[in-house]
């Protein structure tokens, strides 16, 4: 209420905010009501005075040396004592030392007991003045300010160790804190049998012992090394659960479930799909869904957070990607495409104030450094009790099989049976679950969603979202378009004539003429499982998104049957690979000739084949497009 926004290129001031919608008046006495999630996601628009949510881009942050970071975040801690009382700021909840009391003693009280007790743990030059100073750069420059420069350029024996096994160790140190007996050997035993429980056996390569050695001693906070007890160890023990969430995007809940459907792989094989979602707990809203293969393990947070935190209508090349998955898709809809982009630019999108992930292990340096850029909270998902599943567990199960009953009947509805076993590509199940969640799971209601006055109606997710941006008074803003490739994980790559090669897919723009042939690898950041387009940091500092240069392929006629044939001769070639495996069916047939007779389409062109190669059936028939020369008699043939 009160505040000042920039909305279609005029200044307003909100007058209200009640059922979601934004009442908005402007100094000329025009006045206007929007909905508040078209609102924060409108091109252009901006809170007047507001500074605005910068994170801190991945690839920079993983540049510093291990040591460094560690370094940081441990000063992060002890400042946060300082100014607040408690290490984890006002969300760690718990009390304040007597020593921190704010009530008690004054900042520059607080600030000399932190230089002495961190004088008595053995570090150096750590003085009040060194404190104050940290504390003030703090304020400035967020975590990268606590960064010392001066290790930007010098070597790490840790900085190249890989991200998994240094997530491993971290969530190690975690479990084995506070125990007076735990010895550095027993962390590395239990980092590496933390490994090969999520990635799977010999599938993470370790370093040597003495490097893990090391790591650890890189890794431990210097206030509580392997073997000491933790400071709190003899406070109170905190009762009750979980507090309960009142807004919107104030608790968001990552969790992961199985489907009950396949996809067909980008080999061409069968695989099984899991998916990984991003759920608020106060109106139930699915804010992010990733669909994955279930072996590649959970979705990295980074990716979740820029699927839940920038809203699509901002994201480069929508709607024209929405247009093209959904050309690509069964014939029946759930709606129209007009329809659909309506309501797809009114789904909430939101910067969470606060992530309860399921492992830690997943929760990386670079993470870190965005979630403290941008005040997200992390905390872990409370220990699941005999025989009992957390809600957002649950829900996303039900969310699973709902779904899977729907890809099953759509892929009835288009005629399954293929030989490869499976219907569905993994973009096709992508879209159709992203038009899923829009229009039928947003607008279904939900038996949690109920008030305990009002037993026998529950609300929708949509519907409790607007509901709960009434009551809070206030609307939680999302990040601007140009994060969102920030945001995704970066690989070099090299740009050739031809583009850039990433996952055996090519990408090209006209963007990229100017800098081809230049012999030098660029920073390009991609979804891990979204391959239309990337993003390439040019030489002017920005990410420019490159599409797929066969991106548009869905859009030629018979392409998808060519997809699913082609993906039949890979599965019986596969199976004739196998010894006694001449012949494909019972026909005397044998593999090549079934093979030859089968192909009907390759690479967008019509071809008719004689399995014995003689008389009139030996003339091929090619469309305009093709490269051979037209026959009539082939025509006929064809028709």
């Amino acid at each position: 209420m009160g505040a000042q926004v920039t909305f279609e290129g005029r200044a307003w001031q909100v007058t209200g905010l009640v059922d979601g919608r934004v009442h908005l008046v402007a100094e000329d006495g025009a006045t206007g009501c929007v909905l508040a999630v078209r609102l924060v996601s409108a091109p252009g628009f901006s809170v007047i005075g507001a500074a605005a949510s910068e994170p801190p881009a991945p690839a920079l942050w993983e540049t510093v040396p291990l040591a460094a970071q560690e370094r940081a975040l441990a000063w992060l801690r002890h400042i946060r004592e300082v100014e607040t009382g408690l290490p984890g700021g006002p969300a760690g909840g718990g009390a304040p030392r007597p020593e921190y009391d704010p009530q008690r003693f004054t900042l520059a009280e607080r600030e000399e007991v932190k230089a002495r007790e961190l004088a008595a743990l053995g570090w150096a030059r750590a003085s009040r003045t060194t404190v104050q100073r940290m504390r003030l750069v703090y304020q400035r420059q967020g975590l990268w300010g606590l960064v010392d420069k001066r290790h930007l350029r010098t070597f790490s024996p840790t900085g190249r160790t890989d991200e998994r096994v240094v997530a491993a160790v971290l969530e190690a140190l975690r479990r084995r804190r506070g125990r007076s007996k735990t010895t550095t050997l027993q962390v590395i035993e239990l980092a590496e049998q933390i490994v090969a429980d999520t990635y799977g056996p010999a599938r993470v390569k370790l370093p040597g012992r003495s490097s893990l050695y090391r790591l650890v001693k890189a890794l431990a906070d210097p206030a509580e090394p392997p073997g000491s007890a933790a400071r709190t160890a003899t406070g109170p023990a905190r009762s009750g659960g979980p507090p309960s969430a009142l807004r919107p995007a104030e608790r968001v809940h990552i969790a992961g479930a199985r489907l009950g459907v396949r996809a067909v792989g980008e080999d061409g094989g069968v695989v099984p799909v899991a998916v990984t979602a991003a759920l608020d707990a106060a109106s139930g809203c699915v804010l992010a869904a990733v669909l994955h293969p279930q072996q590649d393990g959970p979705v990295q947070l980074s990716v979740l957070l820029a699927e839940m935190a920038v809203p699509r209508p901002q994201r480069p090349g929508w709607p024209a990607l929405l247009e093209q998955a959904h050309a690509g898709g069964p014939a029946r809809r759930l709606v129209s495409l007009p329809a659909r982009i309506e309501a797809t630019a009114a789904r909430p999108a939101a910067v969470p104030e606060t992530l309860i992930v399921e492992s830690t292990a997943a929760v990386t340096s670079a993470v870190l450094a965005v979630c403290e850029s941008l005040g997200i909270s992390l905390e872990p998902a409370p220990l699941r009790t005999a025989g009992a599943k957390r809600g957002a567990v649950r829900t996303l199960e039900v969310l699973a099989g709902l779904f899977s009953r729907h890809a099953t009947t759509a892929e009835e509805a288009c005629g399954a049976g293929e030989a490869v076993g499976a219907y569905w590509s993994m973009p096709q199940l992508q879209d159709l679950l992203d038009e899923w969640i829009t229009v039928r799971w947003h607008q279904r209601p939900q038996e949690q969603l109920r008030h305990p006055l009002l037993p026998r109606a529950g609300l929708a997710p949509k519907e409790m979202w607007e509901v709960l941006l009434g009551v809070a008074g206030m609307v939680p803003l999302p990040l601007a378009g140009k994060h969102y490739g920030e945001l995704l994980p970066a690989r070099r790559c090299a740009l050739t004539d031809s583009g850039i090669r990433l996952g055996g897919h090519r990408y090209d723009d006209a963007c990229l003429d100017e800098h081809r042939g230049r012999g030098q690898r660029w920073e390009v950041h991609h979804h891990p499982h979204d391959p239309r387009q990337v993003f390439v940091r040019l030489p002017d500092g920005l990410l420019h998104a490159v599409g797929w240069a066969q991106g548009e392929h869905t859009l030629r006629p018979f392409d998808e049957m060519v997809r699913r044939r082609t993906g039949g001769v890979l599965a019986r070639r596969g199976a004739d690979a196998q010894p006694g495996s001449e012949t494909r069916d019972g026909s005397g047939e044998t593999g090549r000739t079934a093979d030859v007779r089968a192909v009907e389409g390759i690479s967008g062109a019509m071809m008719v084949h004689d399995a014995d190669g003689g008389g009139a059936g030996g003339h091929i028939a090619r469309d305009t497009g093709g490269c051979g020369v037209y026959d009539p008699r082939a025509e006929a043939e064809l028709w």
